[in-house]
């Protein structure tokens, strides 16, 4: 039987919508990129989380019908590395057929997006791939992941995304001043006029390893300014409310690149994201500390409708802007205990 979407519009306590989900598939990544999973860190002896502790499949899909009727529209599949789920195109079956859901998108370091793996997603119902490279050049590259792939195998898995005929195809690069700031322009080069649009990201300070510190940051301007001295730049306007990336076409008309700038710019004010953690956990900011844990409630027999309802208890207290705060304070904040990114997406 289909959903009825009976409940009024969820807002937070700064009045706040929920209109995206991102759900992490698997705490597991098969990279190990400094920002995000350092090796150091997470190394050979790391205990990641047993395949009982994940969500399975179906308690994804009840977790997912009780968000939609929240007003959730937009799903996006994450990890970790979410190709590295087995059967994942399942997944995105289940999901896209869902009544309500008007978009699902997932993000990948793309070393196993073959072209029989993209078609096969794109067939299950995703729309748009979001695919991580942060430097075209390969000793630059392995010093960020850490591990013996090129940026040719990355690239290779951008044409199979751009072979299976998804929607739209992005590159997401982190910017790190002194490590791959050398590389604006390079990638600009390289995707300017070919269809996949590219974007660039401030480097944050997520998680509780990634060694961030604000003189590493290479602001929006600074990027703008680098690529319109070769390449003239002009604003473009979001594509819907609540967009992360703000947006610049290249005023010959060859595409656009788009910027996430949450220390430069904060975006909190309209933040309409929810992060579901691979085992379950409810986090309503990328930097928070503590999850809200649906799962249990799941594995009891709670229906859409009852988790619906304990999800809009914690959203409705919600009042975090992380960001915003951040900036306020003009340097780097005070350490506290956050979430690991691999654990609930980016």
């Amino acid at each position: 039987m289909r959903d009825k979407f009976i409940l009024p519009p969820l807002q937070d306590l700064r009045r706040r919508s929920l209109r995206d989900l991102r759900i992490s598939v698997t705490d597991r990544c098969n990279f190990r990129c400094e920002y995000c999973m350092p090796a150091d860190v997470f190394a050979r002896d790391h205990r990641f989380l047993a395949k009982n502790q994940l969500l399975t499949f179906d308690e994804i899909e009840i977790l997912a019908r009780a968000f939609i009727r929240l007003g959730v529209r937009k799903m996006r599949l994450t990890g970790g590395e979410p190709l590295l789920r087995p059967e994942l195109e399942k997944l995105a079956a289940q999901l896209s057929g869902l009544q309500g859901l008007r978009e699902l998108t997932l993000t990948t370091n793309a070393s196993r997006l073959t072209a029989a793996r993209a078609a096969a997603l794109r067939q299950a119902g995703v729309a748009r791939v979001n695919i991580s490279l942060d430097a075209l050049a390969p000793r630059i590259y392995q010093k960020i992941n850490r591990i013996a792939t090129t940026p040719d195998e990355i690239l290779r898995g951008v044409e199979n995304a751009l072979g299976a005929g998804f929607d739209a195809v992005k590159i997401n690069m982190v910017v790190q001043k002194g490590v791959n700031d050398g590389e604006i322009l390079p990638m600009a080069r390289r995707f300017r006029g070919s269809g996949v649009i590219l974007r660039f990201i401030e480097f944050m300070d997520v998680g509780n390893h990634n060694r961030w510190e604000l003189r590493k940051v290479v602001t929006a301007d600074e990027i703008i300014k680098t690529i319109a001295r070769e390449y003239p730049l002009r604003p473009a306007v979001a594509n819907r409310p609540g967009e992360v990336a703000r947006r610049w076409k290249y005023a010959d008309g060859q595409g656009e690149i788009g910027i996430i700038a949450s220390i430069s710019r904060p975006f909190c004010g309209d933040c309409a994201r929810a992060r579901l953690s691979a085992q379950g956990e409810l986090y309503t900011c990328l930097f928070a500390g503590e999850g809200f844990d649906l799962r249990k409630f799941v594995r009891a027999g709670a229906d859409a409708a009852e988790l619906a309802a304990r999800i809009a208890a914690v959203w409705r207290r919600r009042r975090d802007q992380y960001s915003v705060e951040r900036a306020q304070l003009r340097v780097a904040p005070p350490v506290r205990p956050k979430v690991e990114m691999s654990y609930i997406g980016g």
